[in-house]
């Protein structure tokens, strides 16, 4: 099966799960929670973060996060919907083979990955790598979200993969440690961490 077609992403869909409040994904307050998490924590391991790059950004929920907690880092924007990039002024660019003069500080991809085909995925997860040398944060439906019935499937794109966790995760561990909340850092990176602070090595 193929991935996702740039015609899924036109302003119909970005209405049905972005703008319209009884239908939208956004919950702000989570969005809040999620920022002050994965920015204070890199802040806590001393990350250094001037670079930032949201690859799938849509309608740039993380720039304002971004500026808060990072106020002298830059925020680039990659997204893959023709429709965004017109009206947010977004980079044009796919996960999947993007490329960048020099690698990111921290790079985040929220909702993207379950988008792509199996072989698109792969490509994907391995260019987070050259993409980050430092922290990279990943949210991704998995399989067993699903089979665990933890998904609320009136809000969720039923035409998302069902990739199973072991996927995203053998596919990051070759760049990158995980350190959990769907953070990873850059087996590049020079940021000395405690065995506890590793998921797995």
């Amino acid at each position: 099966m193929k991935s996702a077609s740039d015609s899924w992403f036109d302003e119909a869909y970005y209405e049905r799960y972005y703008f319209d409040k009884k239908t939208s994904v956004v919950d702000p307050q989570h969005m809040e929670r999620l920022g002050n998490f994965v920015c204070s924590y890199l802040k806590y391991l001393r990350v250094p973060v001037q670079r930032v790059l949201d690859v799938g950004c849509g309608i740039g929920l993380w720039r304002d996060i971004i500026a808060r907690h990072f106020p002298d880092a830059t925020f680039h924007g990659v997204e893959y919907s023709a429709y965004l990039c017109e009206r947010f002024g977004w980079e044009r660019g796919s996960v999947v083979d993007y490329r960048a003069d020099e690698p990111f500080d921290f790079v985040i991809c929220q909702g993207v990955l379950p988008y792509l085909s199996a072989a698109d995925l792969k490509h994907a997860l391995h260019n987070f790598s050259r993409l980050s040398r430092g922290a990279l944060y990943i949210e991704a439906v998995s399989h067993e979200d699903w089979e665990r019935d933890i998904l609320d499937e009136t809000l969720t794109d039923p035409r998302l993969f069902r990739h199973r966790a072991a996927l995203y995760r053998r596919g990051l561990s070759q760049g990158f440690i995980e350190l959990g909340g769907g953070i990873w850092l850059s087996r590049a990176a020079e940021v000395p961490l405690f065995e506890l602070e590793c998921a797995a090595r």
